[in-house]
């Protein structure tokens, strides 16, 4: 029976091009994700978007001297396209600045105000010395007075993991420009977390398939709850939808209270662009759907509190939810939280220059090789080092000499001496244990990608490869070509079926060079479906575009070949190109900049 799927994604801020770090943590797990589960005849949903409002956007506009919203238009485009370009097969990626998603956290904070939790109170905040802006919590830097780790922020210290106000820090001091912040009396609404800290802990300790680092970070949360603020002094965001606020410029509703609830407005906005404006509820308000959601290890407190203190508050919800006899909107299913990414030994950093953009690397390399060395050697449960030597390694060493050299010698002796996927004679003891290990590979690789285990799914794919790989080498079918040329057509319609059905195993990781692939085999249609940008129309008049996809028509399904002898195949080409060793300098040299 088909199951239910909500794969929830981070957004990015469109405050600048994203980094290929920022990827590795939200992009391409979530992708491999939902792949696989439309492969299996699942019903998925992946959302995200541009997050577009805080202080990231305002400090980039400050910088080049334009309107907040010129930014976010400009950079929420070049995300966009960095997105489609790598292959993130998104029901809709939309932004936060629309009519729609106003719509959504207004309601969603009209309704836990109307329940009183959301709490009114003067509290110091912090200011920037120079500009006279808002300073959030995550933009100042500290030392902890806990555990005295250095460099704590101003909602949390990743050392002790205890939860903090910039107050608290020592020698605390602003991100953006190192000054020390201003602190003075200002008044907000702050989400009263203590009163859903029993019911926080009662459901985390029914989450034994989270990773261990997550649920045990977040279970130490719970011990030191206190209220946070999700109003900010700002004049860029979302307007607090009270009366008295009505003509009020100088606050808006927290960039995180703001971006969480995007999950929830871009399922309806999704919903009402297909003319099914109730379809989102199939995926928010039903007890069976599965909401799994992806980040880097930095973002685990909103998901796995604050989100969730919002869905418990809300309930069935007012205008959005529906309000009394409906179903409360559900709670995640799985928080899937990457560890950081690293470069050559150091931290990303765009001030430092220590980057490498999405961008740049797919217009010199193809995304599936981004793609392949993100899964195979990223910071999945741990912190991991992107090195340009090891991106070369894995290419030119795994991707091309075991996955791609099977395809090209399969696909070449089949094309060179039959034309056709050959006719088989009867089956020797050798193809079928073959055929039935590629089999299995369906449920082996398939566990692996139910549990969120990327990394050891490929390293299992990539196995199997090795193994037909293997297979044709034991059995030479270019010598029996001319002593056996039953048994050569035996062996190449075996490889062949095993190509075929490694091609869907692989999909999920590998979707442009899967796609090509199914063509290679003789295959017409679309294995998996491709993202495309289509305009949408908002509730205020305006239009902005999205990246979205017809997934549901493709013809990819989860289950081993079917492939039919005597099929024409056309004339093979390679899957991947071999990397010349004299890159790995080239992209130092880049990274070194001018003189370097």
């Amino acid at each position: 029976m088909a199951e239910t799927i909500l794969v929830a994604v981070a957004w990015p801020y469109a405050s600048g091009p994203r980094h290929i770090g920022h990827v590795a943590g939200f992009g391409v797990p979530s992708d491999t994700f939902a792949r696989y589960h439309r492969l299996r005849g699942n019903r998925v949903l992946m959302v995200s978007g541009t997050d577009e409002h805080g202080t990231p956007i305002l400090v980039a506009a400050d910088q080049e001297g334009v309107a907040p919203s010129a930014i976010a238009d400009r950079y929420s485009a070049v995300i966009a396209e960095d997105l489609r370009r790598l292959g993130l097969s998104y029901d809709i990626f939309t932004r936060t600045t629309t009519g729609n998603h106003r719509a959504v956290v207004q309601d969603v904070f009209r309704t836990l105000h109307a329940k009183g939790y959301l709490l009114r109170q003067t509290t110091l905040g912090a200011f920037s010395t120079r500009s006279g802006r808002t300073l959030p919590d995550r933009y100042i830097e500290g030392t902890c007075p806990h555990c005295g780790a250095p460099d704590a922020r101003g909602d949390q210290c990743d050392s002790c993991t205890r939860q903090l106000d910039p107050t608290e820090l020592v020698d605390p001091r602003s991100r953006i420009d190192g000054e020390p912040p201003v602190f003075r009396e200002t008044e907000h609404f702050l989400l009263d977390l203590p009163a859903f800290a029993g019911a926080l802990r009662e459901w985390i300790d029914r989450q034994p398939h989270w990773r261990p680092n997550v649920r045990a970070f977040s279970l130490n949360l719970l011990d030191d709850l206190r209220p946070r603020a999700m109003t900010r002094d700002l004049d860029w965001g979302v307007p607090i939808p009270l009366p008295e606020f009505e003509d009020r410029d100088d606050k808006r509703i927290y960039v995180w209270f703001d971006a969480v609830i995007g999950y929830l407005s871009a399922s309806v906005e999704w919903a009402a662009a297909r003319g099914t404006p109730d379809a989102w509820r199939d995926f928010w308000q039903n007890p069976k759907a599965r909401h799994f959601y992806f980040m880097g290890k930095d973002n685990i407190v909103f998901h796995s509190v604050i989100w969730p203190s919002v869905l418990l508050g809300y309930g069935a919800g007012g205008t959005v939810g529906g309000g009394q006899g409906h179903p409360a909107l559900e709670l995640p299913y799985d928080i899937v939280s990457s560890e950081y990414l690293t470069m050559e030994g150091r931290k990303f950093s765009n001030s430092r220059g220590v980057v490498i953009y999405v961008r740049d690397v797919l217009d010199r390399y193809a995304p599936d090789a981004l793609r392949y060395v993100l899964t195979a050697a990223g910071p999945e449960n741990q912190d991991a080092d992107f090195t340009w030597a090891e991106f070369l390694r894995r290419n030119n060493d795994e991707l091309v000499a075991t996955w791609g050299n099977l395809v090209n010698r399969t696909l070449s002796l089949a094309h060179r001496h039959f034309g056709v996927v050959p006719h088989p004679g009867m089956l020797q003891p050798a193809d079928r244990a073959v055929l039935e290990g590629v089999a299995a590979g369906f449920e082996s690789v398939g566990q692996l990608l139910e549990a969120a285990r990327f990394k050891a799914a490929l390293a299992q794919a990539m196995a199997l490869a090795a193994q037909v790989n293997q297979y044709l080498g034991e059995q030479e079918p270019w010598r029996l070509v001319a002593s056996d040329r039953e048994r050569a057509a035996t062996v190449l319609h075996t490889a062949l079926r095993c190509v075929d059905s490694l091609k869907v195993v692989l999909a999920p990781f590998l979707p442009f060079s899967s796609q090509q692939l199914h063509r290679l085999l003789g295959y017409a249609g679309d294995l998996a479906g491709e993202p495309i940008f289509q305009e949408h129309g908002d509730p205020d008049g305006r239009t902005h575009q999205v990246l979205t996809g017809d997934y549901q028509s493709a013809e990819g399904r989860w289950e081993p070949s079917a492939l039919p002898a005597g099929r024409p195949l056309p004339p093979p080409a390679p899957l991947f190109r071999k990397l010349d060793p004299s890159i790995v300098a080239e992209e130092l040299a880049r990274m070194a900049g001018p003189g370097g």
